[in-house]
């Protein structure tokens, strides 16, 4: 018998990712990630399934994670990353048709991403320039090959040094997932399979991404801020094209594209003479402004902008296999589809449409696609379709079982007033076992961003909460993409007011149709969710309940603290110089307004919004007497990895809501574990 869905569920559900489709269109790479609270980890394998369906293969062994799989041109094998020695990260290589899988990288450092040429003679890798550690180790290992018995199990482990000191010389210095920025740059290396010989074509005090083969498989197309004289201070990334078998690193490069905002995600025309990407047209408006569909000549020259009366955020082009056609990614209200643009501009075309999300895709040179899509009943799964059209065909059921167990609510996407009279939209999750003309506690869920939106894709959070007796509202208000670039910057260094309208615009929606008790209502989210969240509680009291996640409210105290200095500059300029507007977006010299009982949670060494902010708006609540509370979780960035942390803080939400805004006793907490 199917049943309401648990905090456990979220670690049923296996998280389906990266389709590569052979170039003969007969097979499908794919990534399953699978959550352990046993364990306390995720791991990652990779799989194979026949394109047309049939039985998937399980390719990469247990124990040890194994990402980015890649099809070499030829079809025969799969070469994927994973750190299965030493503790780098390398290229290994599988035969298709099995055994053990072969390291082909002996790289000191990591390999952070890399590309078959269509020869399927080379490898592009993306190495950061080693460490001063990486390199001392190395050369502590050549020396114990050089010395007698250095095979020798028995020998002690060397101690570890003394951490060398961070010296910091960047306008840039800092962020999450990595820390603190040197000057170690990443580049392009390109690996000869046949000799082992890798030679570095890029360098320079630049991070070179991205790569992209030409079908010829003799140039190399990547994206690079060379912005002189400071990269850091400037959005000006661009395409550039270098030779694969240069030898002077990068010395004679072909500077493809000059638009002054980011140009990234090169990718080639199958008769090399194009390179489409996606261009951000004005660099003031950064994250704020539409991305679009361009294409130039490969050698440099005029670029045509494909997507221009489209206005929505693009990505991920790809050309068809005849090269008359452009796919990309539209995130477009409230759903992310696969589209198709002709070379020369005209109609869009949907392949995939509809309430979903399309979150990836492969073209093979069949015509054939594989894409991942998930849709509101269904968390992602991969879908083939053919070269000569026709509905797309599901390959993958890695969560049906799970999915047969639950009970769920499909959203309902709905459009309301704001305040000044714009129209807005967003999802509203009604309980699960919802009665018409009953009225429900009802969470106001802000979204991440500012710049995002939800979209028509399971969300095991809402669904949750819907299990648990509550509506709730997932606005899209300005400052979310998928609306075009005039809603998106209606925010523009003007936070917490209009998407504060509109947030709440969605609340007296909900109220008026009858749903939502307008005494019960609480409010949370995570990220610019939670700095949404410190700015509503400081304008309203008409909430009983708050949950800031990785939020903030000072924003003047994270100048060169947090990884957006570049942001702050460009849409808010100097504190010390427009401090009006700086207190303008601060909710913090509101603190006093709130009264509503406030849980502050985030992660230890997050970098993106460090947890400072939340350290700050509990401390001022504390200090006024108010009730509220602070659990900070060891070893998180912005995003959650450990199993457990994650258990944690939705149990913590189910406790704060059932306490505050259902009024059920006191908030049962989760037990904290001992140091």
């Amino acid at each position: 018998m199917p049943r309401a869905i648990t905090v456990d569920d979220a670690f049923e559900i296996r998280g389906v990712g990266d389709p590569q489709i052979s170039d003969d269109g007969k097979w499908v790479a794919y990534t399953v990630a699978t959550p352990s609270l046993k364990e306390d980890k995720t791991e990652t394998r990779t799989w194979m399934a026949p394109a047309g369906g049939g039985d998937a293969i399980v390719m990469t062994a247990p124990d040890v994670s194994s990402s980015h799989p890649r099809w070499s041109r030829d079809g025969k094998y799969l070469a994927f990353l994973s750190k299965r020695s030493e503790g780098k990260t390398q290229v290994w290589l599988l035969n298709r048709m099995g055994g053990e899988a072969q390291r082909l990288t002996e790289a000191i450092q990591d390999v952070d991403d890399f590309a078959w040429s269509p020869d399927s003679k080379r490898l592009v890798l993306v190495l950061r320039d080693p460490s001063p550690e990486e390199l001392d180790e190395a050369k502590a290992k050549e020396k114990d090959k050089e010395k007698p018995g250095a095979e020798d199990k028995d020998a002690k482990p060397r101690k570890p040094k003394t951490p060398r000191p961070l010296v910091v010389d960047r306008y840039r210095f800092k962020t999450d997932t990595v820390g603190y920025l040197d000057r170690r740059r990443t580049h392009l290396y390109v690996l000869d399979l046949a000799t082992k010989v890798v030679v570095q074509v890029t360098s320079g005090d630049f991070d070179d991404e991205e790569p992209a083969w030409s079908p010829d498989s003799k140039l190399l197309a990547f994206r690079s801020n060379r912005s002189m004289p400071d990269p850091d201070r400037t959005y000006d990334s661009n395409i550039w094209v270098v030779g694969a078998d240069n030898t002077d690193k990068g010395a004679q490069l072909t500077q493809v594209t000059t638009n002054p905002g980011s140009d990234v995600a090169p990718a080639w025309s199958p008769d090399g003479r194009w390179i489409a990407y996606v261009a951000q047209l004005d660099p003031k408006l950064f994250q704020y402004g539409t991305r679009h569909i361009a294409v130039s000549p490969a050698t440099g020259g005029q670029a045509r902008v494909l997507t221009l009366a489209f206005d929505r955020m693009s990505r991920l082009p790809h050309f068809s296999p005849d090269g008359q056609f452009i796919y990309f990614i539209a995130d477009d209200d409230g759903t992310e589809n696969l589209c198709r643009i002709p070379l020369n501009g005209g109609e869009i075309t949907r392949p995939i449409s509809g309430r979903v999300v399309v979150s990836a895709y492969t073209v093979a040179k069949s015509g054939d696609l594989a894409v991942l899509v998930t849709s509101m009943d269904r968390p992602a799964e991969i879908f083939t379709t053919s070269s000569s059209g026709g509905a797309a065909t599901r390959i993958t059921n890695v969560n049906d079982a799970f999915l047969a167990k639950i009970r769920m609510v499909i959203p309902e996407y709905v459009r309301f007033k704001s305040k000044d009279g714009t129209t807005v939209a967003g999802y509203l999750f009604k309980p699960l076992d919802y009665v018409a003309g009953k009225k429900y506690p009802t969470l106001l869920h802000p979204h991440g961003g500012p710049v995002g939106a939800y979209y028509g894709e399971f969300n095991h959070f809402s669904q949750l909460f819907a299990a648990n007796g509550y509506v709730v509202l997932e606005p899209n208000p300005r400052g979310s993409s998928g609306y075009g670039q005039d809603y998106c910057k209606a925010i523009y260094a003007d936070w917490g007011n209009k998407d504060y309208q509109d947030d709440m615009g969605m609340v007296e929606y909900a109220i008026a149709q009858g749903v939502a008790d307008p005494d019960k209502l609480g409010v949370g989210g995570w990220s610019y969710g939670g700095i949404s969240t410190d700015f509503i509680i400081a304008q309203t009291t008409r909430f009983k309940a708050a949950i800031s996640g990785a939020g903030s409210a000072f924003f003047a105290s994270l100048y060169g603290h947090d990884q957006y200095i570049l942001d702050y500059d460009v849409e808010l300029g100097h504190p010390w110089d427009q401090r009006a507007v700086w207190e303008k977006i601060s909710p913090f010299y509101k603190v006093a307004n709130i009264t509503t009982p406030t849980l502050f949670m985030g992660g230890e060494i997050d970098w993106n919004v460090p947890i400072v902010g939340s350290e700050q708006m509990y401390e001022a609540m504390k200090s006024l007497g108010r009730e509220t509370e602070l659990v900070v979780y060891p070893g998180e960035y912005h995003g959650f990895k450990t199993p457990s942390h994650i258990k944690d803080r939705l149990e913590r939400h189910l406790s704060w809501y059932a306490h505050y805004v259902k009024g059920d006793g006191s908030p049962a907490r989760p037990a904290a574990k001992p140091n």
